[in-house]
């Protein structure tokens, strides 16, 4: 599964577009080109969703209102909430002034299948703040004027809100002009659709998303639009710019998940399964990278990130060069650290142990099953030593790819390459929590009256 990582992009360097523009590009999307409202609905709400569930992941922003207008930016919305829902998310909806056609009535249908609550506007004031998250789906680029009721009073309702999502628009802005009558939101997050609206350069927001993956590039032609690339099966890109940071101030506080001894595996191995299925059922890029800590025999640590390839009761098994200087100083000092980090989930997993080589025949096995290209690549790169340039890598690349032109003989495993094991004697479970007070919990044996047993402990956090 493809990541939905967010790439940046210099939003001077992306088109803005004004309204009419935004019209004639939808008449001609569903004209010859032949989309149709509901076509180009869904893959707006599929866009929405996208953006929510990259910005505010799902195990701490669970909860979710959608509050739809009239027209087809709340039809977007609608369909967002459907998409949200089977992401995880726990969904509301407000559609105060449902509009009467078949598409609209369709949507609601849907969602009430999914038993997702429908709220009146007169209840939301007093639970506005039970949600983590508040799409605003009420007004698109062909909104003009001021709100009207009950809109106006809702959009009052929602300025200052933290976690505020609008779609395309923030709702009360000017579609070219932004909030010039000071009486419109500003969200934390914007998803503009299709192309950024000319509002959108006055949007000040942490996360600006585009999601116009399905615009032909004849639209992109006919209007001289420059859009950024779509990575992978990303249905949305982070087009925003990122605002002055102080480091200093960089503290997310973890919400939504508790680690209670009572919650735990008595086997570490079979704990360690069960929250790396989840980071993987999670669909997190590359679940299995973690950082490996070694030291020489002096003392002196370095650490870097590597691959887990396996796992099992007898340990955590990476392959690499044994030239490389992890491998030279885990054979001066065996003794290694590795740590998982899944940030979606708020959780680390941290493992201590002896490590020792595999056998030569997993080596060989391991070896055997990687792409061709990346065998040859163990043979070129004498890993952590110093070369003359990139020039000498491409030239034993090539002359090797020569030699192994014939794919039926069978590249060597090099001696100088194979795989570890860490052997744990020491396992820790960190839990993000709130107000920093995380759950820590670990297994040792070292006070464990036979050996074949873990004993946990809770740390302070």
């Amino acid at each position: 599964m493809d990541s939905l990582v967010q790439h940046l992009h210099d939003p001077n360097s992306i088109s803005y577009i004004s309204q009419e523009a935004a019209a004639a590009i939808d008449e001609l999307l569903m004209g010859p080109l032949g989309f149709s409202v509901d076509q180009l609905m869904e893959l707006a709400g599929l866009s929405v969703a996208s953006a929510i569930f990259e910005a505010y992941p799902v195990q701490a922003n669970n909860r979710v209102l959608v509050i739809c207008g009239p027209g087809n930016n709340g039809g977007d919305g609608l369909v967002a909430a459907r998409h949200l829902h089977h992401f995880g998310y726990s969904l509301s909806v407000c559609y105060p002034k449902r509009t009467d056609k078949p598409l609209y009535h369709g949507l609601v249908t849907q969602l009430e299948s999914l038993s997702i609550p429908f709220l009146l506007e007169d209840e939301l004031p007093s639970i506005l703040s039970s949600f983590d998250v508040v799409v605003d789906a009420i007004f698109g680029f062909s909104f003009r004027g001021q709100p009207r009721p009950p809109f106006d009073a809702l959009i009052q309702k929602l300025v200052g809100l933290p976690n505020v999502v609008s779609v395309d628009i923030p709702s009360g802005w000017h579609v070219e002009e932004g909030d010039i009558n000071g009486i419109g939101l500003h969200p934390d997050m914007l998803v503009s659709l299709t192309a950024p609206k000319l509002c959108a350069r006055k949007f000040k927001g942490l996360h600006h998303f585009l999601g116009g993956r399905f615009v032909p590039p004849l639209i992109a032609e006919k209007f001289g639009l420059k859009l950024p690339p779509y990575p992978g099966t990303s249905q949305c890109v982070w087009i925003g710019k990122l605002p002055s940071i102080d480091v200093g101030s960089l503290r997310e506080n973890y919400v939504g998940a508790v680690l209670l001894e009572e919650h735990l595996n008595a086997d570490p191995f079979s704990q360690f399964k069960e929250w790396f299925e989840d980071a993987v059922a999670m669909g997190l890029p590359e679940p299995n990278a973690m950082t490996l800590a070694t030291a020489n025999k002096e003392g002196h640590p370095s650490a870097r990130m590597v691959l887990l390839k396996g796992y099992d009761e007898h340990g955590f098994v990476w392959y690499t060069n044994y030239g490389s200087r992890k491998a030279l100083e885990l054979a001066s000092n065996p003794w290694a650290s590795i740590v998982f980090f899944w940030e979606r989930l708020h959780r680390q997993a941290r493992i201590t142990g002896c490590v020792e080589k595999v056998s030569s025949e997993e080596s060989d096995e391991y070896f055997h099953s990687r792409p061709r290209e990346s065998q040859i690549g163990a043979l070129v790169s004498a890993q952590s030593t110093v070369i003359a340039g990139r020039h000498v890598l491409d030239q034993a690349y090539e002359d090797l790819q020569s030699r192994y032109a014939d794919k039926s003989i069978i590249i060597p495993r090099p001696d100088h390459w194979g795989g570890f094991r860490l052997q744990p004697e020491a396992f820790e479970f960190w839990q993000g929590r709130e107000s920093r007070l995380h759950d820590r919990l670990t297994y040792t044996k070292e006070m464990a009256v036979d050996k074949s047993n873990w004993v946990i402990h809770r740390l302070a956090p």
